[in-house]
């Protein structure tokens, strides 16, 4: 009982600044001559579920990139492909006297951790971030569409959205043909690989060292079209204005369009750290130096050949494009009891909305009135105007529907403001961690419990909404319509624009929701099973008569 007296003194104390005033309820509690009996109790409420199909969103400017092929069970097959910009470190780069192409590698880097380290110095790792493991067809071309910075029918200085149906607005598209420039490599059957790379050089005795060890990466070795390509574009433009400033050279050098098709049903997701100083594109050749020097009988020129690199970053308009099978047809499902499923699909997949106290209930005096008035008037009495209840817990369950097969459950979902594109004051008030920052916000958004006795399945995800509620009570807050996604990295919820035909809504959607290939099918309001449809369950304290 102390305990409970303790929680509401507390709370109390915290929402002194807020509107409604609970003076005369604190002092009660406070003054031991009247001291208060509370019980603690519960009560559900219900929540209606329609799931919508998301509209081509932004990709430009995410956080990381999605490259690959995902096959979900029930949703289907998603390609993600990548466009991207390349700037080099240096310009008005002067590659030398005889220049000798040696290689160009491609260097993009998985998200990774070592977990051991040997004697000799080699890492042992594990990726992160990579979601299946059967080969993908991977093919890299030059991207000849010029990628403006600035969007020419927007306000001034408005940056140049793209979107993932490969556009720039409802009206402008992207010419495929135009991405597909010259085939600079192609590989039928990549897998990603979690090993160290080495890379070797020989020293002056004809012995071969490792002289850098990278951490694992897509890394590819280009191909030189007609034997010339790297040459005429790059070394034979030396004190060319082309090579000279970032604009002249994004104009002449569009960047690549790495292009995913499928080889099998399954296929390989990857997430992809282009943020990393080792995602880069490197022309490695050798050129000659002359240096100056001093004999017995004058000045001696002398001629060394030496190798060196010329190397360009991914930088400006980095986007994914997106080709997604779409198995199931939300647009069908009834949009006015709710659903017997609650479908949630990432990236250009599928959301739901929620909308909670959507059924009746009776009131203290008999009354048949809406589940949202009940709530209000439950917890807290407006002509007195003091709190009748105190709510120590507000959450949601939400069951997996085990009857569909998915042996790749997404280990988090997404709650949100739908309306305002915002996450929860639960959201920005839960200071909790976990190993790393993708899992944190652990009590808000409980990851999902597995059944350790059934393969690991999923079986269902926890959602706390406790300060939500009490922003309904106490601040009068407005029942938004509520969002549910899964969502690949809690913390990435800067929001993205989604591509629609009213633009007065504003939508948008979290990055980590698009930069999620998983998908997930839960109980809605209208399953079968009564056990497992999600409500609203609320524990709270209130004083004894």
């Amino acid at each position: 009982m102390n305990l409970n007296k303790i929680k509401i003194l507390v709370f109390l104390l915290l929402i002194t600044s807020c509107e409604k005033d609970f003076v005369s309820f604190d002092s009660e509690v406070i003054n031991s001559e009247n001291a208060i009996n509370f019980s603690t109790n519960s009560i559900e409420y219900s929540l209606k579920n329609f799931s919508e199909k998301v509209n081509p969103v932004q990709t430009n400017s995410l956080p990381s990139f999605l490259l690959g092929s995902y096959n979900h069970p029930q949703y289907g097959n998603s390609i993600s492909s990548f466009v991207g910009q390349i700037v080099p470190n240096e310009y008005n780069h002067d590659f030398g006297d005889n220049v000798v192409l040696d290689s160009v590698v491609l260097t993009m880097p998985y998200y990774s951790r070592g977990v051991e380290t040997s004697e000799e110095g080699d890492i042992t790792y594990e990726i992160d971030s990579v979601y299946g493991d059967s080969p993908i067809k991977i093919s890299v071309f030059r991207n000849n569409f010029f990628l403006r910075t600035f969007d020419p029918y927007a306000d001034f200085d408005s940056s140049q959205s793209y979107f993932s149906n490969a556009s720039l607005s409802l009206e402008e598209a992207i010419d495929s043909y135009q991405l597909e420039g010259e085939l600079l490599f192609e590989i039928e059957d990549f897998t990603p690989s979690e090993e160290q790379i080495n890379l070797t050089e020989i020293d002056t005795a004809g012995n071969t060292f490792v002289s850098q060890r990278l951490a694992p990466a897509l890394r590819f070795k280009l191909d030189n079209p007609n034997d010339s390509f790297w040459e005429n574009n790059f070394f034979e433009n030396q004190n060319n204005p082309v090579l000279t400033n970032e604009s002249n050279f994004k104009d002449f050098f569009r960047g690549l369009y790495i292009k995913i098709e499928n080889v099998g049903q399954d296929g390989t997701m990857m997430l992809l750290n282009l943020a990393s100083s080792n995602s880069k594109l490197t022309i490695h050749y050798t050129s000659d130096n002359t240096t100056i020097g001093d004999s017995d009988t004058g000045p001696v020129d002398e001629v060394e050949t030496n190798q060196h690199e010329y190397i360009m970053n991914f930088s400006g308009n980095l986007f994914n494009v997106f080709d997604n099978e779409n198995l199931i047809d939300v647009s069908l499902i009834d949009q006015t009891s709710g659903n017997e499923n609650i479908y949630l699909d990432g990236g250009e997949g599928v959301i739901t909305k929620l909308d909670l106290f959507s059924g009746t209930a009776i009131n203290e005096i008999g009354e048949e009135v809406g589940e949202f008035e009940h709530f209000k008037n439950y917890f807290y009495d407006e002509i007195s105007d003091q709190p009748k209840r105190i709510i120590n817990e507000a959450f949601i369950e939400f069951f997996v529907n085990q009857n569909y097969l998915n042996d790749d459950e997404p280990d988090r979902i997404y709650i949100y403001n739908h309306d305002q594109n915002s996450a929860l004051i639960d959201y920005f008030l839960d200071q909790s961690v976990s190993s790393t920052t993708i899992n944190a916000k652990i009590n808000h958004l409980v990851p999902l419990t597995r059944d350790s006795l059934s393969d690991n399945r999923g079986v269902k995800y926890k959602v706390r909404i406790t300060e939500h509620l009490n922003n309904l009570i106490l601040r009068d807050s407005t029942n938004a319509k509520l969002g549910l996604a899964v969502i690949s990295d809690i913390a990435s919820v800067q929001n993205y624009g989604i591509l629609d035909e009213d633009t007065s809504d504003n939508k948008s959607l979290a990055s980590g929701i698009i930069l999620s290939p998983k998908g997930t099918i839960i109980h809605g309001n209208l399953s079968v099973d009564p056990e497992k449809r999600p409500m609203i369950k609320i524990y709270y304290t209130e004083p004894e008569d």
